[in-house]
């Protein structure tokens, strides 16, 4: 299993179509999850070059620089993130027949599984998963359609449900292949 961070196409605040910006915080600590929770890898998916270059710039100075020196466990994390162009780049780099997972933190979009049903497939043989994020305000339905399984959303104690997209992913993998 695999996941990554989706930053076009994804949502706006009023619904339209958006490129999000990469931000430090959420490739270090999506790649602390990834490392955490035994991930193959982890992707940070952005069209635009400057932006994979920013990414890339931070992945060396933790995975190669002085970072790796100061605190090592940060660049282990570190190790697993890829910075990739578009979502076919990373399905790529799982090989063929790697499926896409989505969240599910809206209504609508289809049937949703279970984590408990969810846990149950990565268990069995089968293709490789992309596990996918999105920023701003959430996956554009063209992602969502391309999705082989839709995971249940969290739902909090109240009527306010507005994580962190680094929460949320902690949450999800921590459901999916944490300790039972």
């Amino acid at each position: 299993m695999a996941a990554a961070l989706i930053h076009f196409p994804v949502l706006g605040r009023g619904g339209e179509t958006l490129t999000a910006t990469v931000t430090n915080l959420d490739v270090h600590d999506l790649s602390r999850s990834a490392r955490s929770y035994g991930l193959a890898a982890f992707f940070v998916v952005h069209p635009r070059p400057a932006q994979r270059l920013l990414g890339e710039r931070i992945r060396a100075h933790w995975v190669s620089g002085t970072g790796r020196r100061r605190i090592p466990d940060r660049g282990a994390a570190l190790e697993l993130s890829s910075f990739v162009a578009d979502l076919d780049e990373a399905l790529g780099r799982l090989g063929p027949g790697a499926e896409i997972w989505t969240t599910a933190a809206r209504e609508g979009g289809g049937p949703v599984t279970t984590f408990a049903r969810a846990r149950q497939i990565l268990s069995e043989p089968g293709p490789a998963v992309l596990l996918c994020f999105g920023t701003a305000w959430g996956l554009a339905p063209e992602v969502l359609a391309r999705a082989t399984l839709r995971l249940e959303p969290i739902v909090g104690r109240g009527d306010y449900n507005h994580l962190s997209v680094r929460a949320a992913s902690a949450i999800c993998l921590d459901r999916l292949l944490g300790p039972r």
